[in-house]
């Protein structure tokens, strides 16, 4: 049910503008870039609130503030569609970008840890086989439905889709948390299942956490940068005409990685996992930096991708609930996504700074350079890890 939830999600809050882009900006009087713009301080906006977010998931419970978050989403949907001028629109879609955190992966994987602790880590990983179908979703259904009635009916659509379709469930899951807290007041308290993998000293815990953090900030930067501007990117780096074929491996790409993790999940540690996951990033545009304009390099390029972009939205959930516990799950959850949120809204910026200033495949080495720091961080973190006594 929450899969559900956050295809609708982050399709009609997130992905749905890199296709109205144009028209949104057409209609305003802006250029593509300056619509771009504006989001990218909408969504500095949202990491700015994150953190309290998460603060708020661990005091009132995911699932309530999910359903709030859902009603908001809703009312600033209908706002943008009904915007008269570019002011309102722009604050209706800041707001937006705010009160998201409230429903998106940093609010659903809570959800799911609050509900059955023990069964977190695998049940992330089902939430993320599901919702990564959104960009597959709502790119083509975006771009239809605009076709027919234009981007402020594409909206007020995806407001009522919200209302019809998530908030139900979310009431219901809310609902489904307190009978189960309830019931769990009422039994005898059991000792906790020892842990399966190696956690951080209760000592180390506030320097694992904020390496935890800069390595996915630092990833964060290096795959937004990427992910923004992939198709020109490939096209500055001389693949040509194939950039746009090439490209669409990304979906597939990331959806196998998934449906591999779902098998093996549990066979090795999450921090492993993702040390790997945030490697692929840097290889990737080194191959496509030093490779161009081999047809190869390109294809290669797109999976690690694709790999990279899969695998991270994983671990960004299960590594800090294995090393750290479910308790504060949201709020060490809503830190990162302050930071993750941030970097990526300035990473299009930089990387056409960089790129501008050089040449796409200096900045693609630039970036990588960046990607590793992530890898650096998370292996500092690997170093501080106690191994688990049975």
């Amino acid at each position: 049910m929450l899969g559900l939830t956050q295809i609708v999600g982050y399709g009609s809050l997130y992905y749905c503008y890199s296709i109205l882009a144009d028209d949104i900006a057409r209609t305003f009087g802006w250029t593509e870039a300056g619509f771009f713009g504006v989001f990218s301080l909408a969504l500095l906006c949202g990491a700015f609130v994150a953190p309290f977010v998460g603060r708020a998931i661990d005091r009132f419970g995911a699932a309530r503030l999910m359903s709030l978050g859902t009603v908001l989403s809703s009312l600033m949907l209908s706002i943008t569609a009904l915007a008269p001028g570019p002011i309102t629109f722009s604050a209706a879609l800041m707001v937006m970008q705010v009160v998201s955190c409230f429903v998106l992966y940093d609010a659903a994987f809570p959800a799911l840890v609050q509900m059955a602790p023990e069964k977190g880590r695998r049940r992330i990983v089902h939430l993320t086989l599901i919702a990564g179908f959104a960009s597959s979703l709502f790119w083509p259904l975006t771009s239809w439905i605009d076709h027919y009635v234009g981007w402020r009916m594409t909206l007020a659509i995806y407001a009522i889709v919200n209302m019809a379709v998530c908030l139900p469930i979310h009431l219901t899951v809310n609902r489904w948390t307190r009978l189960i807290l309830s019931e769990a007041r009422t039994k005898p308290p059991v000792a906790e299942p020892a842990p399966q993998h190696a956690m951080v000293p209760p000592d180390q815990l506030g320097t694992a956490m904020w390496l935890v953090t800069a390595g996915f900030a630092f990833s964060s930067l290096a795959l937004s940068a990427v992910l923004s501007q992939m198709v020109p990117l490939l096209q500055a780096l001389g693949f040509g005409a194939a950039s746009l074929a090439v490209s669409t491996l990304f979906g597939p790409a990331q959806v196998a990685v998934r449906f591999g993790s779902l098998i093996f999940s549990g066979q090795r540690h999450p921090l492993t996992v993702g040390m790997f996951a945030l490697t692929l990033l840097p290889l990737g545009l080194l191959v496509a930096a030093l490779g161009a304009p081999a047809f190869a390099a390109a294809v290669t390029f797109v999976l690690l991708v694709g790999l990279c972009s899969g695998l991270k939205s994983i671990v960004q959930g299960t590594v800090p609930l294995v090393l750290f516990g479910a308790k504060g799950f949201g709020s060490r959850l809503g830190l990162m996504a302050g930071f993750r949120y941030a970097s990526g809204a300035v990473a299009p910026f930089l990387f056409s700074l960089v790129s501008g200033s050089t040449n796409a495949a200096a900045a693609a080495i630039v970036f990588a350079g960046l990607g590793l720091l992530g890898v650096a961080a998370l292996w500092l973190v690997r170093r501080k890890l106690q191994p688990v006594t049975v």
